[in-house]
């Protein structure tokens, strides 16, 4: 009974002095090296354009990076740097009915990104996103614009934050 005694105490101190620490975000930063993050604005070089997109592209990649990483955001010097170029903004028929009419409207969004990471280069990369929603054409581009946009521009972030510092 007496070993009880010590033997209770010592297993929840043990307990307590263990801990365990899980990032749900998908961010592997090691941030004793890295604390800044430059992300520049990304400009519309689409010949097509929907002026809104640039706004809504930049504040939301910025927000994403704020709210999912402990990274300082900076004008200049980062210990990682995103830039890049909105490059295409286009929409295109898809889908064909019997009557030989397009069923289907696809709209696509393409970004260019050159991410360079100053504490470890052989992460840096330079690629491009796409993302894409398909709208019935019986619908007008103006009345589905901002709403397939803003779903195009989340998934334009959740990939380029998943490239840059995911790392699965």
């Amino acid at each position: 009974m007496k070993l009880y005694k010590y033997i209770l105490p010592m297993m929840l101190l043990l307990l307590a002095a263990c801990s365990v620490s899980y990032k749900f975000n998908g961010a592997s930063i090691d941030y004793t090296k890295t604390k800044t993050i430059q992300i520049d604005e990304f400009p519309i070089r689409s010949a097509y354009v929907w002026a809104p997109m640039g706004p809504l592209f930049n504040n939301q990649l910025k927000d994403e990076f704020s709210s999912h990483t402990h990274l300082r955001q900076v004008k200049r010097n980062g210990d990682m740097v995103i830039q890049g170029e909105i490059t295409n903004y286009a929409q295109h028929n898809k889908g064909v009915t019997a009557e030989t009419y397009s069923a289907q409207t696809e709209l696509s969004i393409t970004v260019n990104v050159r991410f360079t990471n100053t504490k470890n280069h052989s992460e840096d990369f330079e690629k491009q996103f796409t993302s894409t929603k398909t709208f019935d054409t019986t619908q007008s581009l103006q009345s589905v614009q901002e709403e397939l946009v803003q779903e195009m521009i989340k998934d334009l972030v959740d990939q380029i934050f998943n490239a840059t510092v995911a790392n699965w």
